[in-house]
């Protein structure tokens, strides 16, 4: 989502701490909605480890087969690590071969008010995994002649942007065109538990056209001259998706509906409008105040949209990035343009809505998504044999790095279960 930390956790242009001492109170807020602005709809995929932890040694030691020989007991303690220290409510994780699951897993509790453990199954906001389902209906709409990703957007969306004329479509996929991101703008900011309780009451639920968020974006100056520099922004996925409902004469929601969501039988992913809820089963998020844990998983979506919107589950994700990778979604042409990355600064490995994670297992494709209570991962290898998906719910900020760091170990594990490095 977005709204506080103002690149936070963004990995363009993090603001420098300012030494200050915080509250606990105000530390727990932070942490709680470290996802809301530069953490909320960030790209960024979890680095690999070079170093095998123990759950990592145990999968990549397995033997050959791997739908026999996953260690899928080293999985589920990998997933209940990324809960034990308190820094998550609950985790999720899928891995995914050849059209079979290998293993999944739930750890923790997904709703803190009944005591309802987690279950693989369970639905979660994706944030800005989002980004790479929009990026693969803007390439089919490039694969119909309909756009070209060297046309600048002033050519389809006229006076939207003040240099829309000098900025591609190519570059709001890959976000080298400098356009300021929204989400770090002063009125999204809920840093500190004042603000945030003005979220929790009212801002929660205010709905945001496209256009507004456009125009917020639009007062401050650009990061850079296009195609100098790399800055992830969210306001460049929303204009892709007014590019979608310009082109088509339909919304982004409806065109990922009809072109991925239907054909693959996506059962429990949704990409909602202005609904607040998550339909179905599903981890809830929450944050740690001081008098006590507060549900936030309810919000109106506009605020994130085409940047983040989306709802899913691992079994979904993973089908979604098998038939992606698989080249099922985008003809050879259009899947080589999604994965040739920009090679400028901290986004060296990002192409067009996916981007490149080294493990030691080879190459893997993906996006990370994180959204209000959310954050997720969900990864394929080249080929698109291979998918692994996790998702965790964080929660207070004293487990928080604990977590983090058993969070981007399991990637590891999962990426080489049953495989030999």
């Amino acid at each position: 989502m977005l709204g506080t930390l103002r690149g936070g956790a963004d990995r363009a242009g993090a603001r420098p701490a300012t030494g200050r001492r915080r509250a606990p109170a105000v530390r727990a807020v932070r942490a709680a909605v470290v996802v809301l602005a530069g953490a909320g709809l960030v790209a960024g995929v979890v680095p690999a480890a070079n170093a095998r932890d123990t759950v990592g040694a145990a999968a990549v030691g397995a033997a050959a087969d791997p739908a026999r020989r996953v260690d899928r007991a080293a999985l589920d303690a990998g997933l209940r690590a990324v809960v034990a220290p308190g820094g998550a409510t609950a985790a999720l994780g899928r891995v995914s071969e050849n059209g079979h699951t290998l293993w999944k897993g739930a750890a923790g509790t997904a709703d803190l008010t009944t005591g309802e453990p987690a279950a693989a199954r369970d639905r979660f906001r994706i944030g800005s995994a989002t980004k790479t389902f929009v990026a693969t209906v803007v390439l089919q709409l490039v694969a119909e002649h309909r756009i070209g990703l060297a046309d600048p957007v002033e050519q389809h969306l006229p006076g939207v942007l003040h240099n829309g004329a000098g900025i591609s479509i190519r570059q709001l996929l890959n976000h080298t065109g400098g356009i300021y991101n929204y989400t770090s703008d002063p009125a999204f900011a809920y840093d500190d538990e004042a603000s945030f309780r003005t979220w929790l009451s009212t801002d929660r639920w205010k709905s945001r056209t496209m256009a507004e968020l456009v125009a917020v974006a639009e007062t401050h100056p650009a990061y850079f001259p296009p195609g100098t520099d790399w800055h992830y922004s969210n306001t460049d996925y929303i204009l892709l998706g007014m590019l979608i409902e310009r082109t088509t004469g339909r919304s982004w929601q409806q065109e990922v509906d009809r072109r991925i969501i239907r054909p693959l039988g996506l059962g429990e992913t949704t990409m909602p409008e202005n609904d607040p809820t998550v339909p179905g089963r599903h981890t809830h998020g929450y944050a740690a105040l001081p008098d006590g844990p507060v549900d936030i998983t309810l919000f109106n979506p506009t605020i994130a949209g085409p940047a983040g919107a989306g709802i899913s589950t691992t079994a979904d994700l993973a089908a979604f990035m098998s038939a992606l990778l698989g080249g099922r979604l985008l003809g050879p042409a259009e899947l080589a343009e999604m994965k040739h990355t920009t090679g400028l600064g901290r986004g060296a490995d990002y192409g067009l809505g996916l981007e490149r994670t080294p493990t030691p297992c080879g190459d893997f494709w993906g996006h990370r998504g994180d959204s209000l209570g959310y954050s997720s991962i969900m990864l394929s290898d080249d080929t698109g044999r291979r998918q692994v998906v996790l998702s965790r719910n964080p929660y207070d900020s004293a487990g928080l790095p604990s977590s983090e760091a058993a969070f981007t170990r399991l990637v590891t594990a999962a990426a080489c279960a049953g495989r030999t490095a």
